[in-house]
């Protein structure tokens, strides 16, 4: 079967550019609401997956979907930290934290809303745990003080939050000596301090979790089944990266299925849009069909043409949509995670996956769009489009 050359279907669309550029646009929103709920869902994934680290275990209470939920007694802890398998640092201390994690209500920067931070505390170990994090201003705090540092995300964000300023919770003073930069993580949106300190203002007698560094990999299970066959601790222990995962899913899972609603229902509107167009194309080309069909193609070589006209409307639309969405790159933005109730600062992400996703997404809604008039097209009689024509 003879084809309709491609140099044909373009120049037919460029000859009506101004509706297509329309009908385009109308496309290129609908691609741009679905590649940024993508792009959204999947740096919210991204950030809190590099929040951990491959070789660290984390231990929490059995049953506790979340750090703040997480209660480990001091016992318990001396208990992990006993524990074989534990790797240890230069001066052969066990590279382990113990933990205190939680939220505390500050004010945000301009508007003055409300919204909860994560206020962890932790330890130099703690720091030796998480690589990623470089400090940007200021120093370290000083163990057994009532200095802490803040995420850049939170120095940003919120107010007395910045190196210098003072927060003011859990019934004293806080003073900020440093920024630092966790390298696009969940800890960037977190403050930190010196856990005893922390465990008292807060008058908490438990630790949330313990964060420890295995010597080898492959001694996970062995450290997992001893928790759990110890029926003092009532803990279970995770991978690091795993449970971080495991943090993004509820939020993520909840965007896309949102997302990607409204992009359904939105793209009825550009299927539509797309439909009209192309109804209109083939009545002002009757007699232009009549003359192919007279030159030797076939119907089914019409309905390709006609098909791959509104294919190809649809896939500028979506190139034009997704380079828009592209943009969203630059643009920091944060949201409440459902697991912790906190805020997390994350920013959009595009991959090589979003963007076939999103370019099928676009090339579907051409073909459902173009099917119908393609179809007509075809089936229309040489004899009357000539003597329409």
């Amino acid at each position: 079967m003879k084809a309709v050359p491609l140099s044909y279907i373009a120049r037919n669309l460029w000859v009506r550019r101004v509706t297509t550029l329309l009908t385009a646009g109308g496309m290129a929103l609908v691609i741009y609401v679905f590649a940024t709920v993508l792009m959204m869902s999947e740096g919210i994934r991204n950030t809190l997956v590099a929040t951990g680290q491959a070789d660290n275990v984390i231990v929490l209470r059995k049953g506790a979907g979340a750090e703040i939920n997480s209660g480990i007694a001091r016992s318990q802890a001396a208990i992990v930290e006993s524990l074989p398998g534990i790797a240890t640092d230069t001066l052969g201390r066990p590279l382990l934290s113990k933990e205190p994690v939680v939220l505390n209500n500050l004010p945000k920067r301009g508007s003055g809303k409300p919204s909860n931070v994560t206020v962890r505390g932790t330890s130099a170990q703690g720091l030796q745990l998480r690589p990623s994090v470089q400090m940007l201003e200021g120093r370290m705090f000083r163990p057994g003080s009532s200095e802490i540092v803040t995420g850049r995300a939170v120095a940003q964000g919120f107010q007395g939050a910045a190196l210098g300023e003072t927060l003011r919770f859990a019934g004293r003073d806080w003073t900020v000596v440093g920024v630092f930069d966790a390298g696009g993580s969940g800890f960037d949106s977190e403050i930190w301090g010196d856990a005893e300190q922390m465990l008292q203002a807060f008058r908490r007698d438990a630790f949330s979790t313990v964060v420890f560094r295995l010597q080898e990999p492959t001694q996970f299970e062995a450290i997992k089944a001893s928790i759990e066959a110890d029926p003092r601790l009532q803990l279970e222990a995770k991978p690091e990266r795993r449970f971080y995962a495991e943090q993004s899913e509820a939020l993520a899972t909840f965007i896309s299925i949102l997302g990607t609603s409204l992009s359904v229902i939105f793209s009825i509107g550009a299927i539509v849009g797309a439909m009209i167009t192309m109804f209109a194309a083939v009545a002002q080309r009757i007699g232009e069909i009549g003359t192919l069909r007279a030159l030797g193609f076939r119907r089914g070589a019409v309905l390709l043409a006609f098909l791959g006209e509104s294919m190809l409307l649809s896939l500028v639309g979506g190139l034009i949509g997704l380079a828009a969405a592209a943009l969203m790159q630059t643009v920091n933005i944060s949201t409440t995670n459902f697991q912790t109730f906190a805020e997390l600062a994350f920013q959009f992400r595009l991959t090589p996956t979003i963007v076939w996703q999103t370019l099928l997404f676009a090339l579907f809604m051409g073909f459902v769009g173009g099917f119908v008039p393609a179809w007509r097209a075809a089936r229309l009689k040489i004899v009357d489009c000539l003597r329409e024509a």
